[in-house]
């Protein structure tokens, strides 16, 4: 059974920093592909950022392009987003993707950006 525990949020003021933490388990993490989404209060779920297995291959959402940073740990199953000059417009529960179904099967983790 995957599971997905995701750590790190909190409240932050506009331009500062947090970092994310998702521990999996239940299948082979280092063979596939990883990935943060987002929901942010009345809206949908919203891609963030992935990562190939290896780790050596990144891609992000426009905008928070230069600000977030995804990685991941194979050794300890562990994916990363560490999360700097924070906007508002950054604020919501941000999710690992279980990859075997492309769903967000964690508790998730709230970020609030907000002065």
């Amino acid at each position: 059974e995957v599971q997905l525990v995701e750590s790190g949020g909190g409240l932050v003021q506009p331009g500062g920093s947090l970092g994310l933490s998702c521990a999996a388990s239940g299948f082979t993490f280092s063979m596939y592909t990883m990935k943060w989404v987002r929901q942010a209060p009345g809206k949908g779920l919203e891609w963030v950022a992935a990562i190939n297995g290896e780790g050596t291959s990144t891609s992000y959402l426009d905008s928070v392009k230069g600000r977030f940073t995804i990685s991941r740990d194979n050794a300890k199953n562990k994916l990363y987003l560490q999360m700097n000059s924070l906007k508002p417009d950054d604020t919501a529960v941000y999710y690992c993707t279980n990859p075997i179904d492309e769903t967000p099967s964690g508790q998730g983790t709230q970020v609030t950006v907000s002065s």
